[in-house]
């Protein structure tokens, strides 16, 4: 994960712009994927526009991992936290090298990335920290903007998570972006 390319903070308003909710709604593409009282992590959470719907559709007995590379980010996040009364949500900077979860080793119920792989200097690195973290049988969303990852590079990025041991069982439909769901 040496060599990344985010989205600057300065463009966190494209990540929470209005009508993102009628394309990507967070609750809608995430309910179906998420019970009360889960452990779950969110992988590049930026400003927290999937983190907050995660915590709610947890519920208080369940945990919202919410990792970024920008402190800008996770701060703007920590405050969108506090407003929406999402108490059950652990803020963590990680580094280019590493997600800084080994801690959760085997203990996660469902990963997300989403919007964020393409901008991974390893994504295989980053991709074997996931599967690693999730429990047997964990779930994790992967999507990529249409507009940033074409068909073939999104199958090259889909075969990384295979080879890293997941099971490709679903194609979700979430308009303008690519999309699979995985099973470890």
């Amino acid at each position: 994960m040496d060599d990344i390319h985010v989205c600057p903070f300065h463009h966190r308003w494209v990540l929470t712009v209005a009508g993102r909710k009628l394309l990507n709604n967070p609750t809608r593409i995430l309910r179906p994927l998420l019970q009360p009282g889960m452990t779950v992590l969110d992988v590049g959470c930026g400003v927290g526009y999937f983190t907050i719907p995660m915590a709610h559709l947890v519920g208080d007995a369940g945990r919202v991992i919410a990792v970024d590379v920008q402190p800008e980010m996770l701060a703007v996040m920590a405050a969108n936290a506090t407003k929406a009364d999402c108490g059950n949500i652990t803020a963590q900077q990680c580094d280019t090298s590493t997600l800084g979860v080994g801690e959760w080793a085997g203990a996660l119920d469902f990963a997300m990335l989403f919007y964020m792989l393409h901008e991974a200097g390893d994504p295989a690195a980053l991709i074997a920290e996931v599967f690693h973290a999730l429990k047997p049988g964990g779930k994790l969303l992967f999507a990529e903007p249409i507009m940033h990852v074409d068909g073939p590079g999104f199958a090259r990025s889909a075969d990384l998570f295979t080879q890293a041991g997941f099971t490709r069982i679903g194609t979700p439909r979430i308009p303008i972006s690519r999309a699979a769901i995985f099973q470890k």
